[in-house]
């Protein structure tokens, strides 16, 4: 088995699952004296989980054409970011009532603590864990990244440096055979 696609596919699975995570609903709460239920969506009570979660993403596009010392790079920059999405997703479920409290002040104008106190009931839902997971995976493949870097194969001849200037230095090519027929010269035959 192939380790880069596995690792790249995974990386902009961890990604896109960090961004359905983040809106769907994570908290369903009741306020004192009311009987409505309230919900706050993941990037309602962190709205740095989307940037997190694009940078994810944006990565694993761009360790498609990196060469090596740079997919090492984004290999660390992918795992910090696993570990930014996961850290941001366990203070929410850590202690969800702390995380209301914008939308609890939104909702009552209360602040600070008594915000909190005016929660009668909470639940949260599987998506903050979700998200969780999603962080995890991302430092993982993100490490995983950074340890066999060096033994993915190069992006193709047409981001290769040296290929082009040995194509240009060396025989013809696709261009040269082309601008030999638009002369009036056979590419084909031989010198």
């Amino acid at each position: 088995m192939r380790i880069k696609p596995v690792a790249l596919g995974g990386i902009a699975i961890a990604g896109a699952a960090g961004l359905l995570a983040g809106s769907q609903t994570w908290i369903s709460f009741m306020l004192e004296g009311t009987h409505s239920l309230e919900t706050v969506t993941g990037h309602d009570v962190n709205a740095a989980l989307s940037p997190v979660s694009i940078a994810i993403v944006a990565a694993a596009l761009a360790l498609t054409i990196a060469g090596p010392v740079f997919r090492r790079v984004l290999g660390a920059l992918v795992a910090l970011l696993g570990v930014g999405a996961a850290a941001l997703s366990i203070g929410v479920l850590a202690n969800p009532v702390a995380a209301l409290s914008g939308r609890v002040t939104e909702l009552t104008g209360i602040t600070g603590a008594n915000g909190g106190a005016a929660v009668t009931w909470h639940q949260t839902a599987v998506w903050a864990y979700v998200s969780v997971a999603a962080g995890a995976l991302a430092l993982v493949l993100g490490a995983t990244v950074v340890v066999t870097a060096a033994r993915w194969t190069a992006g193709g001849r047409k981001y290769d440096a040296a290929a082009r200037a040995e194509t240009a230095g060396g025989g013809p090519d696709r261009i040269s055979d082309w601008d030999a027929l638009s002369e009036g010269g056979d590419p084909t035959a031989s010198d």
